[in-house]
């Protein structure tokens, strides 16, 4: 998905948010999600977020990232889930101190919902475990109560 608009707007947005973080074996995902109203319908039950993650590697070795698998839950419980190689067409390598930032984004039908995820991720020497993305809560101002 592309996130369209002026990226100052975009990032004075950002500041504004709040940011959900988790720490799994020395990465540190922090994920940030801004609703998007200028992509959003609401009379047509369409409402956009994007979300910009950040990866810190604060441990000693060296990893990449895999695959990533997201559960998007809708404001009526329905689930969907995706999965796949990378995340925006990429599989970073992560050195120890390195960080790795991008920005990606999802429809609902409803006004609200949460994203949970993991991410697989593989070690120079070939071990593959998976690090959690902290489940992160989409408000939109049509949404009387924030879910998380």
């Amino acid at each position: 998905m592309t996130v369209k608009g002026n990226e100052a707007d975009f990032a004075q947005t950002l500041q504004d948010t709040a940011m959900y973080s988790e720490t799994t074996r020395s990465l540190t995902v922090t994920v940030q999600p801004i609703y998007l109203e200028d992509q959003s319908s609401p009379a047509d039950n369409h409402f956009v977020w994007a979300y910009r993650v950040r990866i810190e590697n604060g441990g000693d070795e060296t990893v990449q990232l895999l695959r990533r698998h997201w559960k998007i839950t809708d404001a009526i419980g329905r689930i969907q889930e995706v999965k796949g190689a990378g995340v925006v067409g990429e599989q970073p390598v992560l050195h120890p101190g390195d960080s790795y930032e991008y920005t990606s984004g999802t429809p609902l039908s409803t006004p609200s919902g949460i994203m949970v995820g993991t991410y697989q991720m593989e070690t120079l020497d070939g071990e593959r475990f998976d690090i959690a993305v902290p489940a992160f809560s989409l408000d939109s101002p049509h949404q009387k109560m924030r879910l998380n």
